[in-house]
């Protein structure tokens, strides 16, 4: 049997791991800025060349700072300082002027602060690989290794200049190093576990969970040494390493703001605010707002690490979401189970229902005390994923599959016990462990470069998926480009429109549409216009009207407010196109009226065709994130300029001949 040495071996894995990363980052050169990236490499550049943080804080610092590097040593200027989007924080409005509003190279500066991203994801799967195989061996590592390095999830958002895959790492390195520096006193094993502790409060404010993970497996640890060496010197040591471990944190987090509390750097304090005052931060926040303002006042954390603290808590409490064709406001118990459902490959979920079955044949002969002790060794594994998950399951911030990626390692690592079937002597066990792989390989392959549209067979495929998901699991502004190319293709003469979600700019990426409403409102502003026929391009998130106060059923209430609406329509155009009619109606009624009534009427006119175009078989898609749609005269008339008798016959007639 031929042998390989260890380094050989590492060496393997590693080019595996940068395999992985390459693989990710080159994917994501067809695809455009993805929603969050603008803000996270807007407010790295502000950290790391201005000592500015009130940007973005609420994501995140480290991640946002090693994103944004290319552009630091490039000395990319950021916009002038003196500008009012600057000053309230705008992040969004901000880092707009900043990717698309002078003459920076956009897609360079963008793909390398995903390259940085992808060095995090290349050291998640290395973690996981020795992890794996201090359990289950060479063969078990690099099986956990290779299901990691082609599942779409982690090609998707492993590669994106965001703080999920960083925060995945964080989440697996803090846990192991802490149990292991539990089993293996030393202060080399302190040292490590209280830096990636204290790395992990500055990449994203969901360490927060880490508090009870390292309780946990404390827990367990001194469950096994009470009984040898009395309860006296284990405590003892805990609360030792434990006030090591807080006080590691604290300075990271302040070495990471500069030492400085105050957010604002000195010399651009002048007019600065974060971009949501602390009142309105504060406000309705319970018991917790009491703690921010003690710990505020005592200065005993940075103030933009406080502020991105109760942001996080803020925001986390309604947040608009959508789940196979219902919206919730709280979210849902079952949102992540069925995420991890249809956007985990079929493979994976296989391999992961036989090793159950397997683990409870095998303990299901053994006695609790002797299964315990066989379970000890993964303490930090099992109690990462049950924490984590106990946390996402009550969660109200139900808008990503990407907020379960750190649960994923743990089964991956998991799935390398079947590496013992890798045998000759199990013909038929090292040919199911093989058929897998190549499934999960496969899976890669054909979704490949539209790693984030991902589902699997039981939501449909990638096709369907905008039906069940959208938001950050399907649709996050990635894919202008293709839309771009497909327009110079097949759009000959026909009127364009576009409902856009995301950050990217489409005049940039060469799309000349009317802009029907977009998320977020970043770019120039949109002019009024009606519509006619021609090509409807709809990102899926707005398709589904997420984010939108109409989303849900048309009531016949929003039918009576909008046929009122709709008589306006062609004095709203006059007030905006002829100047002597905009001073006339001006004498009737405020400017913010006419804009008021405007922004309502096009908002409902955009959900009523939205209706529509739900029952109608697009056209095209775009990276199954843009649906596009070819609209007859009469088709637009129906949807948008009809009476509701006819607006029901057209969704009718259109839903059953799509059926």
């Amino acid at each position: 049997m031929i042998t390989f040495s260890a380094s050989f071996l590492v060496t393997l894995a590693v080019l595996l791991a940068l395999g992985h990363a390459i693989f990710a980052v080159t994917a994501t050169a067809e695809k455009s800025m993805t929603s969050d990236e603008i803000a996270h490499l807007t407010a790295g550049q502000a950290y790391n060349t201005l000592g500015d943080y009130r940007l973005q804080p609420e994501n995140g610092n480290l991640p946002q700072r090693w994103a944004a590097l290319p552009l630091t040593l490039a000395a990319a200027p950021l916009p002038p300082t003196s500008l009012p989007i600057w000053k309230t924080a705008d992040v969004w409005r901000y880092g707009h002027r900043f990717f698309y509003e002078q003459s920076l190279l956009t897609e360079r500066f963008v793909f390398s602060g995903r390259a940085m991203i992808a060095l995090f994801s290349a050291a998640t799967g290395l973690l996981i690989f020795f992890l794996a195989r201090a359990h289950f061996g060479w063969r078990g590592a690099f099986l956990s290794l290779a299901l990691f390095a082609f599942c779409p999830a982690f090609l998707a958002h492993g590669a994106l200049a965001t703080s999920d895959g960083v925060m995945t790492f964080f989440f697996l390195a803090a846990v192991s190093a802490w149990w292991r520096h539990l089993e293996q006193p030393g202060p080399g094993g302190a040292a490590l576990s209280a830096t990636v502790l204290g790395l992990a409060c500055v990449s994203k404010f969901s360490a927060v969970i880490l508090g009870p993970m390292f309780a946990l497996c404390a827990l367990v640890w001194f469950a096994g040494r009470v009984g040898t060496a009395g309860w006296r010197p284990p405590l003892l040591r805990l609360a030792r390493t434990t006030a090591v471990h807080v006080v590691a944190v604290w300075a990271i987090i302040w070495m990471f703001y500069s030492f400085r509390f105050a957010a604002f750097a000195p010399t651009l304090a002048d007019g600065a605010s974060f971009n949501h005052g602390w009142g309105w931060m504060l406000q309705d926040m319970g018991w917790p707002r009491k703690v921010f303002i003690f710990l505020r006042e005592w200065r005993a954390l940075p103030d933009a690490f406080l502020y991105g603290s109760a942001f996080v808590l803020q925001f986390s409490q309604q947040r608009g979401a959508f789940l196979n064709g219902e919206y919730s406001l709280t979210g849902w118990v079952s949102f992540f189970p069925y995420t991890f459902l249809v956007k985990t490959t079929l493979p994976f979920l296989l391999l992961l229902l036989v090793g159950a079955l397997a683990t409870c044949r095998q303990f299901g002969a053994t006695r609790v005390r002797s299964a315990l002790v066989r379970i000890r060794p993964f303490t930090p594994l099992v109690v990462l994923f049950a924490v984590y998950w106990a946390t996402s399951l009550t969660s109200h911030l139900n808008i990503g599959h990407r907020h379960i990626l750190p649960t994923y390692p743990v089964l991956f690592i998991a799935a390398g016990a079947f590496g013992t079937w890798f045998d000759f002597r199990r013909p038929l066990a090292a040919l199911f462990v093989s058929v897998i792989t190549i499934w999960q390989v496969g899976e890669s392959w054909l979704i490949r470069p539209h790693y984030l549209a991902y589902f699997n067979a039981i939501a449909g495929g990638p096709a369907n998926g905008w039906k069940h998901l959208v938001d950050s699991s399907l649709d996050w502004g990635q894919d202008l480009p293709g839309l771009a190319q497909w327009l110079k293709v097949h759009a000959r003469k026909d009127p364009t429109f576009l409902a856009y979600f995301g950050t990217g700019d489409p005049t940039h990426e060469g799309i000349r549409a009317t802009l029907l409403p977009t998320l977020p409102e970043v770019g120039p502003k949109r002019p009024w216009h009606r519509l006619s026929a021609g090509l409807y391009c709809v990102s899926a998130t707005m398709l589904q009207h997420v984010y939108s106060p109409v989303r849900g059923d048309w009531t016949l209430g929003y039918e009576a407010e909008y046929q009122k609406l709709r008589t306006l329509e062609t004095l709203l155009l006059a007030y905006q196109d002829d100047p002597t009619k905009r001073t006339e109606l001006l004498r009737e009624a405020p400017e913010a009226n006419w804009t008021t009534a405007w922004k309502r009427f096009e908002l409902l006119r955009f959900a009523r065709l939205c209706h529509f175009l739900r029952v109608k078989p697009a056209l095209a898609t775009m990276g199954h994130s843009i649906l596009v749609f070819r609209l007859s005269t009469d088709e637009v008339a129906a949807a948008t300029d009809s009476s509701l008798k006819d607006w029901s016959a057209l969704i009718e007639r259109t839903s059953s001949a799509g059926n």
